[in-house]
């Protein structure tokens, strides 16, 4: 059974919305899967933050939740039917529905009762939504989204059980695990209700070269060995499309450069992420070459790129 939406995020029930989100900020970052890899019980949790800070971050529905009309995983709770009303009274008595006459309570008198508590809507003077109505269940899908649609946003079909089909955007820099509502996507209401919701739950898939850290992306680049040794303009690939960067020359193996505000973008309130690149020189089709070159020329002297490593703790 889902926890308390509050209890989840530690705010208090009258929390205000910066409350909640800065809660929901601080909770997602510390259980994040990218920043806990390989922890279930992390990921776990942060799937229990997002689902808490969906739920209480929309006033509908958290209103909904307060007043108990839904549980903590948006499920529909029971409501109490009108007739309840004329239960017991207290001390073995129940109400008289004979105009103060007395006597018994039998069928015509329920066929007078619920013909008064569940009249014909569109009647004049009849209010409120049509009598014997609830709102329709709330679904729960999972969407793999593909790794740059996650990071840029994105709209992407999800196909569904029966054969439909429903059109999901996904917002910039979607987390894996966070949860999308889709309002009246859900289960159609029932005499008249309201239909439920599509609760997406997001998984991002692996990309080939792309690793994310929070809003920071990361990239392993290969570079040659002339560029490496004499500098170059190499083209990157950037979640928004390839950029040109000078590698300096004698750059070694493992050099890590950062081109700022080149990761995640930037999104409501969070601020655009970096690229950060590790370098790595690969010899390729440079080897002839290089192995002729290299048999002809004296090795440096006194030069020990391995010097101190002996032993060392």
């Amino acid at each position: 059974m889902a926890e308390d939406p509050y209890k989840t995020l530690g705010v208090a029930r009258d929390a205000k919305e910066a409350e909640i989100r800065r809660a929901y900020r601080k909770l997602a970052k510390q259980f994040h899967p990218d920043l806990n890899p390989g922890d279930k019980s992390a990921e776990e949790r942060f799937k229990a933050v997002s689902a808490a800070n969906e739920m209480l971050s929309d006033p509908e529905t958290r209103g909904r939740y307060d007043r108990g009309e839904i549980d903590a995983s948006g499920a529909e709770r029971p409501q109490p039917r009108g007739w309840r009303q004329y239960a017991d009274t207290g001390n073995g008595e129940r109400p008289n529905f004979n105009g103060g006459q007395g006597g018994t309570f039998g069928a015509e008198n329920f066929e007078d009762l619920f013909s008064s508590l569940f009249t014909q809507r569109g009647s004049a003077g009849s209010m409120g939504p049509r009598p014997g109505s609830m709102r329709g269940r709330d679904e729960h899908y999972t969407l793999t989204a593909k790794f740059l649609d996650a990071v840029n946003g994105a709209t992407t079909r999800l196909a569904l059980p029966d054969g439909q089909t429903l059109d999901v955007k996904i917002p910039p820099g979607t987390m894996p695990g966070q949860m999308l509502r889709l309002r009246g996507r859900g289960s159609p209401g029932v005499n008249g209700g309201a239909a439920g919701d599509a609760i997406i739950d997001i998984q991002v898939a692996p990309h080939r070269f792309f690793r994310r850290d929070g809003q920071d992306i990361r990239l392993d680049l290969p570079i040659t060995v002339r560029e490496a040794v004499l500098g170059a303009k190499v083209t990157v690939p950037t979640p928004g499309g390839p950029v040109a960067m000078t590698v300096k020359p004698g750059t070694d193996t493992g050099t890590e450069l950062r081109l700022r505000g080149r990761g995640v973008p930037a999104h409501g309130n969070v601020p655009a992420g970096d690229l950060f690149l590790r370098l790595s020189v690969v010899i390729g089709q440079d080897a002839p070459a290089l192995a002729d070159l290299l048999r002809d020329l004296p090795p440096p002297a006194g030069y020990d790129p391995r010097a101190g490593m002996e032993g060392g703790e």
